[in-house]
C-alpha cells in the first residue's frame, strides 16, 4: 500500500497529468481538499472508492484516514489543489506517515501561479526585465511567518512576486510594496485561474485595490507585482541568439 500525495492542479479537470488520472482509477481510497478540487477530477476513482472530504477534518483526523487504509492494505490518491510542492501541507501530513511507518510518493501538478501566468498570457521571467520569482503569502490567520520573510523584506528585492492566500489582504499588500516598487508599478489578480468563472484583473499598485474590492475577489486568487508585467522593451534571450557559440 502507498499513499499517492497528487497535485490536483489550479481548477480545470483538464489539468492534471496522465500519472494522477492513472493513480485516481486505481484507487481504493481518495481525500480530497473540498471545492478546491473539482468533482471532475474525482469522477476518475473508480466505483466504490471511498470518497473523503478533508475540508472540516484536522491533520490528525487526515492522518487517521490515511492510517486506516494503510491497515486496509488500500492504496490512497491524497489530492491537493495546485501543487504539493507549495502551500499543500504534505510536510507535516510526510512527517506523520514516516512516523507511522507508511510509504508515500509525490505527483507534481500544476501549481496556481503558473495558471495564473497562464492567464494573463505572460513568462515572468523576461530577458533583462526579471529573472526571479519570489512564491510566498502574508500570515492571514494563518502559520506565522517566519523572520526574515516579510513582504517589506521581498518587496526591497524589486523581484517579481506572486502572493498566494493573499487577496483578501490587499490593501495591506499594496501599502506594504508602494515603497519599494512604486505606484505605478504593474500589478495582477487572477482568481479561479483556469476555471470557468476565471476573473483577471490588471492595474498598478495605485489602482489594483480598487480593482478587486470592485470584482467582490476574497479567495482563491493569486496577486503578482513587477515589471515584467508590463514589460515590452527588451532583449531577445541569448539562448536563441545567432552570437550564441553552438560549436560545443
Amino acid at each position: 500500500m502507498t499513499v499517492h500525495f497528487v497535485g490536483a492542479g489550479p481548477g480545470a479537470a483538464d489539468l492534471i497529468t496522465l500519472r494522477a488520472a492513472r493513480l485516481l482509477q486505481e484507487c481504493s481510497v481518495c481525500l480530497y481538499a473540498g471545492a478546491l478540487v473539482p468533482d471532475e477530477v474525482i469522477a476518475h476513482c473508480p466505483p466504490g472508492a471511498r470518497l473523503v472530504n478533508t475540508a472540516e477534518l484536522t491533520l490528525d483526523e487526515i492522518t487517521a484516514e490515511l492510517v486506516t487504509a494503510d491497515a486496509a492494505g488500500q492504496d490512497v490518491v491524497r489530492l491537493c489543489s495546485g501543487d504539493p510542492s507549495i502551500f499543500s501541507a504534505v510536510a507535516e501530513q510526510a512527517r506523520r506517515l514516516d512516523a507511522a511507518g507508511i510509504g508515500y510518493d509525490i505527483v507534481p501538478g500544476v501549481p496556481a501561479f503558473a495558471a495564473a501566468a497562464a492567464a494573463l498570457r505572460q513568462e515572468l521571467t523576461v530577458p533583462t526585465v526579471g529573472q526571479s520569482v519570489i512564491l510566498t503569502r502574508i500570515a492571514n490567520q494563518a502559520t506565522p511567518m517566519p523572520p526574515g520573510e516579510e513582504l517589506a523584506t521581498f518587496g526591497a528585492s524589486r523581484a517579481t512576486l506572486v502572493l498566494h492566500l493573499a487577496v483578501q489582504r490587499i490593501d495591506e499588500v499594496v501599502a506594504q510594496l508602494t515603497p519599494h516598487y512604486g505606484a505605478d508599478c504593474p500589478a495582477a489578480v487572477v482568481a479561479n485561474a483556469s476555471r470557468s468563472d476565471e476573473q483577471v484583473l490588471r492595474g498598478t499598485l495605485a489602482d489594483i485595490a480598487d480593482a478587486v474590492h470592485a470584482a467582490g475577489i476574497r479567495r482563491t486568487a493569486v496577486i503578482v507585482v513587477g515589471q515584467v508585467l508590463a514589460a515590452g522593451s527588451f532583449c531577445d534571450s541569448h539562448l536563441y541568439s545567432p552570437a550564441r557559440d553552438r560549436s560545443g
